[in-house]
């Protein structure tokens, strides 16, 4: 809104690359989160449960969000209360690294609920892992010891002809 106006002469072709280049950048810097699902049955056992909720860590750890879901079949509908137990069970032994972003729902014959990593754990945890990452590289690398030469390899000495004849079978 200058007085005289003012205007700039440029190369349209380069402002559109210029312009195509900085979004690139920036999706280079996004993350993408992506939402993963782990199915639980009212009738899950201790280990199944245990190796499906590591899962579910690593997930998180990763910086994606988790459905956990909890499958009905047939009459298991009428004990709505395991699966909420079975929720409110992986809620409170994942609650220092997830928070709940949504609520045990239920849904027909599927009950579940969503959790997302806990921004302030992922933080910690980038940022120890790039303490990690600094004290490796300051660390200077170990350097191999020499290994000594490799003796020649000698072939075995031929064995002795037989001269002995096999004792025959009379019949």
């Amino acid at each position: 809104m200058a007085k005289p106006p003012v205007c700039k002469i440029m190369d349209y072709g380069k402002f559109k690359y210029e312009t195509k280049k900085k979004a690139n950048e920036a999706k280079k810097k996004q993350t993408v989160v992506k939402l993963k699902e782990v199915k639980f049955r009212p009738k899950t056992e201790e280990h199944d449960y245990n190796f499906k909720v590591k899962a579910v860590r690593e997930f998180l750890e990763e910086g994606n969000k988790a459905r956990i879901t909890v499958m009905f079949r047939g009459r298991e509908i009428t004990h709505r209360e395991i699966g909420q137990a079975i929720l409110t069970r992986i809620g409170i032994e994942l609650k220092e690294i997830a928070v709940i972003e949504q609520a045990p729902r239920l849904e027909g014959r599927l009950l579940f609920m969503i959790l997302a990593p806990n921004p302030r754990w992922l933080q910690s945890n980038r940022a120890r892992q790039e303490a990690a990452e600094r004290a490796q590289i300051a660390r200077p690398a170990a350097q191999p010891a020499e290994q000594p030469a490799a003796a020649p390899v000698v072939p075995p000495p031929p064995a002795p002809p037989q001269t002995a004849a096999a004792p025959s079978a009379k019949a």
